[in-house]
C-alpha cells in the first residue's frame, strides 16, 4: 500500500498559513478523489481541501483549530494506486506554487530587514537601537518619536527587545479596552451602555491588509465623469433577451470590467506590480472584482484573462464568482493572480470613493452610481441642455510608479470606451 502526504496547498498570494476549521473525515475513512477532506480558513477565503486521490485516511496530523503553514502535511492517505504522469505533474506544479509562496514571503521579510537597516541606530534623544529592535519597529510601523518614549531597561537605558514588545502589547491592550473602562467621559446612548463588538478573524486580517497597503503605496486618486447614456440604453434594450438566450443577468459590472480590460491592454504600465526597485509588467490581464459578503466582510475573486473574453464570458464569470463568493464556495485559485481591481460603489448608490489599492497591484478603479443629470450636448445647431446618464470614475494608484499623466490618460481611455461602447462580441 502506497502512502501519500496530503499537504496544505498554496491558498493565495501572500498567504503562508491557514486554520483547520473542521475535518470532514475521520481516520479510517475511505475517500474518493476530489472528495472534501477539511474546511480551512485564511484571511482571504474559506475553502475546502480535496482528496488528491482515492484511498483511506490513515492519519490526521493537524487537529481542528490548528494553524498550519503552506506545504505542511495535514494528513496521510493510503492507496493502491500508482501515481500517473499527469498526477505527478500536478503534484510538481503544486510544489512549485508553494515554493513561490514561500519565496514571496522571504522577499517580504528581506524588504522589512532592509527597511530596518536603513533606520538610524539612535533616536532623536540618542537612545541606541539594536538591529533587532529596528527590525521590530519596521514591521510594526513604530516611529522614532514613539521609540523615544520607551524607557529602556537595558544597560545605560538601552531599549531591549522586551521593551519594544511590551510597548506593542500595551498598544493592543489600549485598543481592546472596553469603553466603560476608559477614563474619559463618554456620552451615554439611549440603552445606557455602549456595545463592544470584537472584530472577527477575517475583519482583523482585512484591516491589517488595508493598513499595509496604505503604508506600502503612496495613494493618489484621480476622478473623471463619463456620459454612459448610450451604454445604459443599450443594456436596457438587450438585458431581457440576454437573460433568455444566455441564462445570465447582464448588469453594468461586466461592462465596466470589459472597459477596464480594454484600457489595460492599451496601457500595460498600469497592469504591473512592484518588488523593491523593480517593476513587474504582467503578461495577463486578470481583473479582481471587490465583492461584499453577507457578513459585511469583503473578498476579491479574479476574472482571469479578462481581455480575452467577450461580454457574455465576462458576465458569466461575474455572476458565477459573485454567487459562489457569497456562499463561500470559491476555490483558492479564484482569488489569486489579480493584476487590477474594479470596485463598484454604484451598487450601494454611492457617487464615488477613494478605494485602497489591493496589494501587490498598483491601481484600483472605482465606479460610482449612474444618475440622470442635466448636461451640455453639442449639436450641429449649437449647444443644448439635455438629460444624460452620468457616472463618476475614480482611480487610486501607486504614485511610486504611476504619475498623474499616465493615470489621467488611462481614466480618459475608460471614459472613451464607455461613452462609445460597442461589445466586440456578445
Amino acid at each position: 500500500m502506497a502512502q501519500m502526504h496530503i499537504i496544505l496547498p498554496a491558498m493565495g498570494e501572500g498567504v503562508i498559513e491557514a486554520t483547520i476549521n473542521k475535518w470532514l473525515v475521520k481516520e479510517g475513512s475511505s475517500v474518493k478523489e476530489d472528495d472534501p477532506l477539511a474546511e480551512v480558513a485564511t484571511d482571504k477565503v474559506d475553502s475546502e481541501i480535496p482528496a488528491p486521490s482515492s484511498g483511506v485516511i490513515v492519519e490526521i496530523k493537524a487537529s481542528e483549530g490548528a494553524v498550519v503553514k503552506v506545504g505542511d502535511v495535514i494528513a496521510i492517505l493510503e492507496n493502491n494506486a500508482v501515481i500517473q504522469p499527469e498526477v505527478s505533474e500536478k503534484i510538481e506544479k503544486e510544489v512549485e506554487r508553494i515554493r513561490e509562496t514561500i519565496d514571496a514571503d522571504r522577499r517580504e521579510k528581506k524588504e522589512e530587514l532592509q527597511v530596518s537597516r536603513e533606520m538610524k541606530s539612535r533616536t532623536p534623544s540618542g537612545k541606541f537601537l539594536s538591529p533587532l529592535v529596528r527590525n521590530i519597529a519596521a514591521q510594526e510601523g513604530i516611529s522614532y518619536s514613539d521609540l523615544d518614549k520607551i524607557t529602556g531597561t537595558g544597560m545605560d537605558g538601552r531599549i531591549t527587545r522586551d521593551d519594544i514588545l511590551r510597548m506593542i502589547d500595551d498598544r493592543k491592550k489600549k485598543v481592546s479596552v472596553p469603553e466603560k473602562q476608559v477614563t474619559r467621559e463618554v456620552q451615554p446612548e439611549s440603552s445606557g451602555k455602549d456595545e463592544i463588538i470584537e472584530m472577527d478573524r477575517v475583519r482583523q486580517l482585512i484591516a491589517e491588509h488595508m493598513v499595509m497597503s496604505k503604508r506600502t503605496s503612496p495613494h493618489v486618486t484621480s476622478f473623471i465623469d463619463a456620459d454612459v447614456t448610450r451604454v445604459v440604453n443599450w443594456r436596457n434594450s438587450i438585458k431581457d433577451k440576454f437573460l433568455a438566450t444566455e441564462g445570465q443577468k447582464l448588469t453594468l459590472t461586466p461592462i465596466f470590467i470589459d472597459a477596464a480590460a480594454r484600457a489595460l491592454h492599451d496601457f500595460p504600465m498600469i497592469n504591473i506590480s512592484v518588488e523593491g526597485n523593480t517593476i513587474i509588467k504582467k503578461k495577463n490581464i486578470n481583473i479582481g472584482m471587490a465583492t461584499a459578503l453577507p457578513d459585511g466582510n469583503l473578498i476579491v475573486p479574479v476574472i482571469k484573462n479578462a481581455n480575452e473574453k467577450n461580454l457574455t464570458g465576462i458576465a458569466r464569470a461575474v455572476n458565477d464568482l459573485a454567487e459562489r463568493a457569497r456562499s463561500r464556495k470559491l476555490k483558492p485559485d479564484e482569488i489569486t493572480g489579480g493584476t487590477f481591481t474594479v470596485t463598484n460603489f454604484g451598487t450601494f448608490n454611492n457617487l464615488s470613493g477613494t478605494p485602497i489599492i489591493n496589494q501587490p497591484q498598483v491601481a484600483i478603479l472605482g465606479t460610482g452610481a449612474v444618475r440622470k443629470m442635466p448636461a451640455v450636448i453639442e449639436t450641429p445647431d449649437g449647444d443644448v441642455i439635455g438629460i444624460r446618464q452620468i457616472m463618476i470614475l475614480s482611480l487610486s494608484y501607486d504614485h511610486r510608479v504611476i504619475d498623474g499623466a499616465l493615470a489621467g490618460r488611462f481614466l480618459s481611455k475608460i471614459k472613451e470606451i464607455l461613452e462609445n461602447y460597442t461589445p466586440d462580441q456578445i
